[in-house]
């Protein structure tokens, strides 16, 4: 069988027997597209040590961070194990190894600048009322933003301080309300008018009907108020997420729940904010220890 068809069954098998969303089948179809152009072979068999070191040139020199060529090289991995797994002879995939990328930044924001992001949406109006609950959604659970968009109002039963969600690879998981957020949904539910089945609608003047509001639009929303606070970083709902994590693990929360209520499929994922408790630990060392010495 050919690599062309090889590449179809594949992306098939990702969307239908691993329940990977329509977005992550076009990453890897991008991603694999990449290696097929620069290989230019015509079965699986082909593919050796030399084409991958060339491959592994070619991302290098083409500008490519190293986190993003491993988003490549990892699409290549999993194809080789698919291969592997059908039983098609080809390279095996334990002979890519990933590139050292650095360690990831994350994008946090103090305190007293969440508190002035949260009091930003000004006033009683159905428009401030949706922005609030947003904020203070995002803070309480972790919701990506994606998910966070496609709610519906029975999504979210205000007698339980607590609900599931839907998330990447369509992995279920339980998020919870605090009780700030519990009220904001309530306040902001009490003042809708319309029948709208979406938890978050665009309030546009002289529309036909309230339209879900898109990721893009939640994005555009937040960094306006966060603009209005007087925010000089850059705040996204992403920005949020990790704050929410960051906030468990510094009042003392283990990272495997962490990655439970994130939602990571693996720990490594959730590794980005060990960092945060290192400081913390940096902290208490530098407040307690060897005071009898001085």
């Amino acid at each position: 069988m050919g690599l062309k068809e090889l590449h179809k069954e594949y992306l098939e098998y990702l969307e239908i027997e691993r329940g990977r969303s329509l977005k992550t089948v076009e990453n890897y179809d991008r991603y694999l597209k990449r290696f097929f152009g620069f290989a230019k072979i015509s079965s699986a068999s082909e593919i050796d040590d030399e084409i991958l070191r060339k491959y592994r040139l070619d991302l290098n020199r083409g500008g490519l961070k190293k986190r993003t060529q491993n988003y490549y090289l990892i699409a290549l991995r999993n194809f080789l194990k698919y291969l592997a797994w059908r039983g098609i002879g080809s390279l095996s995939p334990e002979r890519i190894l990933l590139a050292k990328a650095p360690e990831r930044d994350l994008d946090l924001i103090s305190v007293e600048e969440l508190d002035r992001l949260f009091k930003s949406p000004e006033g009683d109006g159905i428009k401030s009322l949706r922005d609030r609950t947003m904020l203070e959604l995002l803070f309480s659970t972790g919701l990506r933003v994606s998910e966070l968009a496609s709610l519906d109002r029975d999504s979210v039963d205000l007698k339980k301080d607590e609900f599931s969600v839907r998330g990447k690879g369509e992995k279920v998981r339980v998020v919870f309300l605090s009780p700030s957020a519990k009220e904001a949904i309530k306040k902001y539910l009490d003042k809708r008018e319309d029948v709208s089945e979406a938890l978050f609608i665009n309030y546009k003047p002289h529309a036909k009907e309230a339209l879900r509001l898109t990721p893009r639009s939640i994005e555009r929303i937040i960094k306006f108020y966060a603009i209005k606070a007087g925010i000089s970083k850059k705040v996204t709902p992403h920005v949020l997420r990790h704050m929410f994590a960051t906030d468990l693990l510094t009042n003392g929360a283990d990272l495997r729940s962490v990655q439970a209520l994130l939602g990571h499929s693996s720990i490594t994922t959730t590794q980005i904010y060990t960092h945060v408790t290192d400081k913390a630990l940096r902290d208490i060392h530098k407040a307690f220890h060897g005071k009898r010495r001085q």
